[in-house]
């Protein structure tokens, strides 16, 4: 076969790919700790679960409307207007299979050949891959540790221009745990309003803040017209397979992104939107026990890791996942990563795998024990104390 020459624009999320080798050497025998996955180890909660199964029961196994069904957008709406002060109405919201369909629907319908988009880097790297699949330009923006992870937004006023037709934020943000705060947002805030530039503001990590007060930037001024909203079901509720996910953006956009979905997806099934209706009305108390048990997690990690020889990690205010930084060892994150994989059975991903930026950092999840937190530790310090005492070019 030939291939479309854009293929070659697209890339991957590394995370699948260091679980697929870590997966293949417990094949093996060997016994590997996770910490590759941004995935909830927690189970969904029960009630979200029955009400799946009388969906089904109920005959909910049919096509249904290619932006969602109607009680979920309803349920949605009202669920985004309490979370973030911002009055939304249900035909600003489109539900989808997981959430990446709304940052690639997004970039699909907004950015031309030749536009700029500018996005934060480490950052999620599907930021980058559809940027490129659609033949814009990435402009990335760096997350510095000495600024908690923020934009530099100095870089960013200069980094904008006439050819810039989108601004990608996340906070908190995968995968340096760091919380944009009001006094950034309201600076982007400020020059996409006065650049008319809309801003896609991925949200997915909203309820697992640790510290501070949760600000989107859709409630600034002059943002309400101009922010896609970008969030889901599967960190929040433990639903990653789900998959479940909705963007709430301004009505001629929605349109567009139905007509992506009615040319890809056709509809997001219907007895998984029935239980993300009671996932949003339901029981709050699973995610605040959740968010409580990686607050502890993370508390356990990052001291742990400071306690590593040519290691130092910054305490993140939110999602899950540390950003420890491993210059002190002289060695790249790839090399660190990989010996990690193969010599301690600790799965861990390099800072690179999210852009040019994460050189220098590993990114780990502690969605997972505490048991298996602590013998990751363990399991990590021969590997440490090996780089401390040999060159890099032995």
């Amino acid at each position: 076969m030939t291939f479309a020459a854009r293929m070659a624009r697209l890339g991957t999320e590394s995370a699948f790919e260091v679980l697929a080798r870590a997966r293949a050497l417990e094949r093996t025998g060997r016994r590997i700790i996770h910490l590759e996955i941004g995935e909830p180890d927690f189970d969904t909660p029960a009630h979200i679960k029955e009400a799946a199964k009388q969906a089904l029961d109920a005959g909910a196994t049919h096509y249904g409307p290619s932006a969602g069904l109607p009680e979920l957008r309803e349920a949605i709406a009202k669920h985004v207007a309490e979370t973030r002060g911002v009055a939304v109405r249900p035909e600003e919201v489109v539900v989808t299979p997981g959430a990446k369909p709304i940052m690639f629907f997004t970039i699909l319908a907004l950015v031309d050949r030749g536009d700029e988009v500018i996005y934060p880097n480490p950052g999620f790297p599907i930021y980058e891959s559809v940027i490129n699949f659609v033949g814009g330009i990435p402009v990335p923006i760096p997350l510095r540790e000495e600024s908690g992870f923020g934009f530099d937004l100095e870089l960013f006023e200069r980094r904008v221009s006439s050819k810039t037709k989108l601004i990608v934020i996340n906070s908190p943000q995968n995968p340096t745990g760091g919380v944009l705060d009001a006094a950034q947002l309201g600076r982007i805030a400020a020059l996409a309003a006065a650049r008319g530039i809309p801003v896609l503001s991925d949200e997915i990590y909203r309820q697992f803040l640790y510290e501070g007060e949760f600000v989107s930037i859709m409630g600034l001024p002059g943002m309400r017209e101009r922010t896609i909203l970008l969030d889901g079901f599967s960190k929040s509720y433990a639903m990653t397979g789900w998959r479940l996910g909705y963007g709430v953006m301004p009505v001629p956009l929605a349109e567009h992104v139905t007509r992506l979905m009615v040319n890809s997806a056709s509809c997001t099934a219907s007895f998984v939107q029935l239980a993300g209706i009671a996932a949003l009305q339901g029981d709050q108390t699973p995610v605040a026990r959740m968010v409580t048990e990686f607050k502890r997690r993370r508390d356990l990690l990052v001291g742990g890791l400071d306690a590593l020889p040519g290691v130092r990690c910054a305490r993140p205010r939110g999602a899950f996942y540390v950003f420890p930084n491993i210059t002190g060892t002289g060695r790249s994150s790839a090399e660190v990563a990989e010996r990690l994989l193969n010599e301690a059975g600790v799965a861990a991903l390099s800072g690179t795998a999210f852009g040019a930026h994460g050189e220098g950092y590993l990114r780990l999840s502690y969605a997972n024990s505490e048991d298996n937190l602590r013998e990751a530790l363990e399991r990590m310090r021969p590997v440490f104390e090996s780089l401390g005492r040999q060159t890099p070019a032995s």
